[in-house]
């Protein structure tokens, strides 16, 4: 199958995966792969090549962001467990003030992204934000939202983010010019300030409109610790520079390693301690020595076997959704849109835009979105007329708007926002994938108001 009716068979499937999700309460996990079977044998792709693709899909997930999720997940137990993360939402409120901890978690996750990817920064940062929750009685939705939002911009727009970077290279090939990178990461920045400003004012209503799991529970009337009887259940705090260094140690590492591929550097002392990976066992390693300096290594076996416990069923739903995304990519749906883009390239910035929000919707990947879509424009920028330095640094932009639009059951990403922040499916719809609708149409509006000045 291809054409008009993939795409519409394409649309089926997401209407169906969400009906039997949020409607009929099917699990997740269930839901995804059967729609992704179906999806597979509907769009014609050969029966014995059909259980080769779902284990691809399943294991790719794992390979990328899996043990990041459980060492990710590990740090943060580690953190809650000894206080550490009180520790640091005192401090970050010391900075920002208790009256604005959504422009905290925001602009916070907005640095960390540019060398982070957003999966590994989301769950890096998250216990700083449960923190900050309990210490300012925020909404939990709201500084989720925030913080997944600030992530998502720098992880599509701003270099070293690989996705930005392959864009640039690639946009700069077609065009026979040397790239840029630094009118990429300042344009980037330029281009960051309308969905940051609508990040934090999503994030502030959807914060009353939807509630995590918690949340409920607290206000159906469970008892719930305040934050002054939370840090008196610890005793004496960690100190500062230890209770960050678990969080900021990995962060470095990372960004490093971002920086010396950028310079075209290679140190292999750098590369191997910045991976995600071998980064965040870094930080893991610093974790436990908090951990023994509050005097309970004794809790350390008990820990990891938690963090397990609560990280298996979010690997399995995530894993679920690179299914689909690779089913989807094992269909014509691309090449499709590919010998068809010709028909968009009169709309100057908003054609970028279409072509990669397109491909992230079809697709999940917002980093495959930014390459093919890169690709497909690379022969076209000299016919569409984009052909400077900033006309490039902006289509680049452009692209990145294009590939948030929209993150939803088949991205990674989604499901490790949701999960983490201990909210049902449907709300992940309503405040991710409502919230990464309204970050690509700021992002592109914010391209077309700066290429009138430049």
């Amino acid at each position: 199958m291809t054409g008009i009716p993939l795409l519409i068979a394409f649309v089926i499937a997401i209407v169906l995966m969400i009906v039997l999700i949020s409607k009929l309460r099917v699990h997740a996990f269930i839901s995804l792969m059967l729609v992704s079977l179906l999806l597979a044998i509907v769009a014609g792709i050969e029966l014995v090549k059909i259980p080769g693709i779902i284990g691809q899909g399943f294991s790719g997930t794992f390979t990328s962001i899996g043990i990041v999720i459980i060492l990710g997940a590990l740090v943060g137990n580690l953190l809650e467990k000894t206080g550490a993360a009180l520790r640091m939402a005192d401090s970050v409120i010391k900075v920002v003030g208790k009256k604005r901890p959504e422009l905290a978690m925001l602009l916070m996750g907005w640095i960390v992204s540019i060398p982070v990817f957003c999966d590994s920064g989301f769950v890096i940062l998250n216990p700083i934000r449960k923190a900050l929750v309990k210490r300012t009685g925020t909404s939990s939705v709201a500084a989720a939202v925030a913080l997944s939002m600030g992530l998502y911009i720098s992880h599509c727009f701003i270099p070293p983010t690989p996705g930005p970077i392959a864009a640039a290279n690639s946009l700069a090939e077609g065009l026979g010019q040397p790239v840029n990178l630094l009118m990429v990461m300042a344009i980037g920045t330029l281009c960051s300030i309308l969905p940051l400003i609508i990040s934090y004012v999503f994030a502030k209503l959807i914060g009353k409109k939807v509630k995590s799991r918690d949340e409920i529970e607290a206000d159906s009337g469970k008892t719930v610790q305040s934050y002054e009887e939370l840090v008196a259940s610890y005793g004496k705090l960690p100190g500062v520079f230890m209770s960050f260094a678990p969080i900021i140690v990995p962060i470095i590492l990372m960004a490093l390693n971002s920086a010396f591929s950028m310079g075209g550097l290679n140190v292999p002392i750098i590369t191997f301690l910045g991976t995600p990976i071998m980064a965040l066992a870094v930080g893991v390693l610093l974790g436990v020595l908090v951990l023994a300096g509050a005097g309970k290594l004794k809790d350390f076996y008990a820990i990891t076997d938690d963090t397990l416990r609560v990280t298996g069923p979010i690997l399995f739903v995530t894993a679920a959704g690179g299914v689909l995304g690779k089913v989807i990519a094992s269909t014509d749906l691309v090449n499709f849109i590919s010998q068809n883009s010709g028909a968009l390239a009169t709309l100057g910035y908003f054609f970028p835009f279409l072509l990669a929000a397109i491909l992230k919707t079809a697709q999940g990947s917002s980093t495959v979105a930014i390459t093919t879509t890169a690709g497909i424009l690379a022969p076209l920028m000299m016919t569409i007329g984009f052909t400077t330095p900033a006309q490039l640094a902006l289509t680049v932009i452009a692209i990145g708007s294009g590939a948030m639009t929209v993150s939803h059951a088949n991205d990674s990403y989604f499901w490790v926002v949701t999960n983490f922040s201990e909210m049902e499916v449907k709300d992940g719809y309503r405040t991710q994938t409502l919230g990464t609708l309204l970050l690509g149409i700021a992002g592109i509006i914010n391209v077309v108001l700066v290429s009138l000045f430049i």
